[in-house]
């Protein structure tokens, strides 16, 4: 898929919370010590921050390095799977937060993991036609694993934003095209009134994280002519440290290529801002000319597969935010007694 004008990324930043927890930590609450764990730590939103918050400090960081006003932007979309509202929206509050025009289109989305790269999608489709000038696209999320799970391990906090405008010499990178690839998977879930997702292991790898993510990556390609040679660098979402290692060697990536966004051992997995944030972490030490892969998985389950070219730009914004690498070094460690209270883990 390819919009009718070439749209590209004027901003972005991210924001992880300054808290972590190591994993070894979890691990002696619930007798593990020993073991095989899948990441070093994870950050953990404080107790005044929840997936608003995030999204509003990505927003900020996104709006500095595009330097437009909030005004200009014709809608701010949230993809998250942890909205701290059952009914009111994520959207509506960050719009205010950011100073927007009220004549803003909003919306949540939802797809698991990659309801922040299927808003990538709208908001291109909507630059593209010419329908705004600007789109920002933030996707956030904070932890929601059920104590001894593994995704007590893995599940985080953090968000990144992006801003979408029609490709200039302002814009940092451009879109070549995306691609999707969905099925309907009952790997992972949460029903109403549950305070914790469950997931079926035996379809979280093959049948769902691979096929899915190997698929869009490869249907991508092939649709624009390009090859693995093609590419600077390449992001998967972070469910753990292995399973995007994988999903690049089976598309024919190096690790040398996927390691710049790999950021789940220090972070753990933030669902929605995953493959986002990886993103980030790439723009960070992209040069003009190269070429970024992102595939994003959601459970459920589905993928979307982007190309994106870094101009110029790049080398004059960067700097204007905080890079993914600075706030991942900004962090204050946490023992399990804190965790378990201010992420509501203890019933009072």
């Amino acid at each position: 898929m390819k919009p009718v004008k070439e749209v590209g990324i004027a901003g972005y930043g991210a924001y992880f919370p300054i808290y972590r927890i190591k994993a070894a930590e979890i691990a002696r609450i619930w007798g593990r010590v020993g073991e095989k764990l899948p990441l070093e730590e994870k950050a953990v939103s404080a107790p005044d921050e929840d997936t608003i918050t995030i999204a509003v400090e990505a927003a900020r960081y996104a709006l500095k390095r595009a330097q437009i006003d909030p005004q200009e932007l014709g809608a701010v979309y949230v993809g998250t799977e942890s909205n701290p509202y059952a009914v009111k929206p994520c959207g509506t509050i960050v719009a205010a937060a950011i100073g927007t025009a009220p004549t803003i289109s909003t919306a949540d989305y939802e797809f698991a993991c990659k309801a922040g790269t299927e808003a990538f999608q709208t908001s291109i489709g909507l630059v593209g036609s010419g329908m705004i000038k600007y789109s920002m696209v933030i996707g956030a999320d904070t932890a929601q694993g059920r104590p001894a799970d593994e995704l007590e391990y893995t599940a985080a906090c953090g968000g990144a934003a992006f801003i979408f405008g029609l490709k200039s010499e302002e814009t940092v990178a451009y879109i070549e095209g995306t691609y999707s690839f969905v099925t309907d998977m009952p790997d992972f879930w949460r029903r109403d009134l549950q305070p914790y997702p469950r997931h079926t292991g035996r379809f979280t790898g093959d049948p769902s994280y691979f096929r899915h993510t190997v698929s869009a990556g490869k249907g991508l390609m092939q649709e624009l002519n390009l090859t693995p040679d093609d590419f600077s660098y390449a992001v998967f979402h972070q469910p753990n440290a292995r399973y995007p290692v994988e999903a690049g060697e089976q598309l024919g990536f190096p690790l040398e290529k996927v390691k710049t966004g790999l950021l789940v051992p220090t972070i753990g997995n933030v669902y929605a801002g995953s493959s986002p944030c990886g993103l980030a972490a790439i723009l960070d030490a992209a040069k003009p000319g190269e070429r970024i892969l992102m595939v994003s998985y959601g459970s459920g389950a589905g993928s979307d597969a982007f190309s994106f070219v870094v101009q110029e730009a790049i080398e004059r914004k960067r700097n204007l935010a905080p890079s993914v690498a600075t706030l991942i070094a900004r962090k204050r460690y946490i023992d399990y007694a804190f965790y378990a209270r201010y992420r509501g883990k203890i019933l009072i």
